[in-house]
């Protein structure tokens, strides 16, 4: 494998998320001329979508599966910082919040969609041994019920975590990063993304764009556990996308 190659794409892949990111990590608490940093950060994260697709480095089909990322995303943050659950909080003015919680927040779930749908592009990724798509979408509402249902009823991450092992077990990601096809088992790059976005989680705290309760006096790192959070959302993330693909893939199909 030529390593250049396989980073340039992976970088090319992140451009979106390298872009946001550089964004939430440099505009100044205070914000910008005025404009609080959420506004801003939500200003910018239009501005690099409207710019991608203008420059072709998107599709707008691919730009409306990100706008779903973005509200399902969205919705998750409403219910982790409602009364009662605070499981973290945005402690900055915006304009742009909605029952405190700023619109930008969802672009950085919508971030993790962008990745993957353009790594599926530049390293023509195919999946061996897909299991049935109902039952991987069965998992993927399990997924995101239980961030809801765990302050409720229990948090059953890890009997999730364990049916989704079993389901995605025979399961391997190809790919292709310069002209050789590569492999990889599916959930270990799960694993790995979930396990980058946890480091990005850890940057973004440090930085005070949100924060958990734990870290309202001093700074502290994120609980390992969110690892596990966040790879259960690169599933489901996952999922998504693959079963737009394969329900457009039927349509022409039957077209």
């Amino acid at each position: 494998m030529r390593i250049a190659d396989f980073g340039i794409k992976e970088a090319r892949a992140c451009l979106f998320v390298i872009l946001f990111f550089a964004a939430v990590f440099s505009v100044p608490r205070t914000g910008l001329l005025g404009v609080p940093r959420y506004d801003v950060l939500f200003i910018i994260a239009l501005a690099i979508q409207a710019w991608m697709v203008w420059a072709k480095l998107e599709t707008i089909d691919e730009l409306k599966a990100i706008c779903l990322f973005h509200a399902i995303g969205f919705v998750l943050e409403l219910f982790k910082t409602s009364a009662g659950i605070k499981s973290w909080a945005y402690p900055d003015f915006a304009y742009t919040k909605v029952m405190d919680v700023p619109l930008f927040s969802g672009f950085m779930y919508a971030a993790v969609g962008s990745y993957i749908i353009q790594a599926w592009r530049l390293l023509e990724l195919r999946v061996r041994h897909h299991p049935p798509y109902w039952m991987a979408a069965l998992i993927a509402v399990l997924i995101y019920a239980n961030f809801f249902t765990h302050h409720f009823i229990g948090d059953y991450r890890w009997h999730i975590a364990a049916c989704a092992l079993g389901l995605y077990a025979r399961s391997t990601i190809v790919f292709r990063p310069f002209d050789r096809d590569r492999n990889m088992p599916l959930f270990l790059a799960f694993i790995l993304i979930g396990f980058f976005i946890w480091i990005a989680e850890n940057i973004s705290t440090f930085f005070g764009i949100w924060k958990y309760p734990n870290q309202l006096g001093a700074w502290s790192a994120v609980h390992i556990g969110k690892w596990s959070s966040w790879s259960l959302l690169v599933i489901m993330t996952f999922t998504i996308i693959t079963n737009l693909k394969h329900i457009k893939e039927q349509i022409h199909v039957s077209e």
